[in-house]
């Protein structure tokens, strides 16, 4: 007998047609006016709406990734960062409630933020992006989230590399070979966080690269925080950088011009960099075969059922390992 469970959690968005969008947004008092674009997104699923209301943004969250208290901790630090008027994108209060729900679905409708692309190129950009980016973590600091995830090696590294050998993605040829490179990488990354000593943990945006930026009249604007999580600021502030080491030095140097206009950096922070690049490489390869079964991954990474992309994969973390054990790129 087929798990219907079971299914439904690995094809998890199969019912969500374009008419169950449109009716989920008629259900809680919308009043849709036929547009609906689906948006870039694996994890969730995202469509751009018409409405009588103007154009919003419905986010239809990923069974069983995120309990109901974990997306309602999303929602108040957003909703805190909106009331402090930081430019983000929050959910909408509908008949009193954030977290909505639809036949089997729980959604979140959000304004249409208007932007482009950012450019970094200025320094001054860089340097508006600094100060945004703390006047986030000064907020984000206040207080301790008690649901949300932590910035972790067991969670991004060791359960990552877990989803990986079990994944028959890995080809059998290469499955020793990953064991060994990815466990001595977590044990080199478990050594650099020792090393750096215990570092606060504050309340970031998780996940806060380009992808997750938009630019108006103003400076920039922050989208999605479904993964925003426990861990130290320099997360939120790494992946930022880009290009030669001499030009991730100069962009360092804005970046944090403008950041310690609003808020105090622990440089103890940088040394965790490379380390927090080698978590976010293992996370990545573990989420993509974890989400298999889901066919927009398929679809969207089929390189990962090639081995030669594995090959390169090993290859990739034997470098991040050699990385982590030379001196900081960043200075202060």
């Amino acid at each position: 007998m087929i798990n219907k469970r079971h299914v439904s959690e690995l094809r998890p968005f199969s019912g969500l047609t374009p008419g169950v969008v449109l009716d989920a947004a008629a259900e809680i008092g919308l009043e849709p006016d036929g547009r609906l674009f689906a948006l870039n997104s694996y994890e969730n699923r995202v469509y751009q709406l018409g409405a009588t209301e103007g154009q919003l943004v419905l986010k239809f969250y990923r069974p069983s990734r995120w309990s109901d208290a974990q997306i309602a901790e999303e929602h108040r630090f957003t909703a805190e960062l909106a009331a402090a008027e930081l430019p983000v994108a929050a959910p909408l209060s509908i008949g009193g409630a954030t977290l909505l729900r639809y036949r089997e679905f729980r959604f979140a409708a959000f304004p249409w933020m208007h932007g482009r692309a950012p450019e970094l190129d200025a320094p001054e950009a860089r340097q508006l992006l600094g100060r945004s980016i703390a006047r986030l973590h000064q907020i984000g600091a206040a207080r301790r989230f008690s649901a949300r995830p932590a910035i972790t090696i067991e969670r991004l590294g060791w359960e990552a590399r877990a989803h990986v050998l079990a994944s028959d993605l890995l080809p059998e040829a290469l499955r020793e070979r990953y064991s060994s490179v990815s466990g001595a990488l977590l044990e080199r990354v478990t050594a650099a966080f020792a090393a750096a000593g215990p570092l606060q943990g504050i309340r970031l945006h998780g996940d806060c690269h380009l992808g997750n930026l938009l630019w108006d009249e103003h400076g920039p604007v922050f989208v999605d925080l479904d993964d925003c999580a426990m861990g130290p600021r320099v997360q939120d502030l790494w992946m930022m950088l880009a290009g030669s080491p001499a030009e991730q030095q100069a962009q360092w140097q804005h970046l944090l011009e403008g950041y310690q206009q609003f808020a105090d950096f622990d440089f103890r922070e940088v040394t965790v960099i490379e380390p927090l690049r080698a978590l976010r490489m293992l996370h990545h390869a573990g989420w993509v075969v974890s989400r298999w079964a889901d066919p927009a991954f398929p679809r969207a990474f089929p390189w990962a059922a090639e081995p030669r992309y594995w090959e390169g994969y090993l290859n990739d973390l034997l470098e991040q390992h050699a990385t982590i054990d030379e001196p900081p790129l960043l200075q202060g």
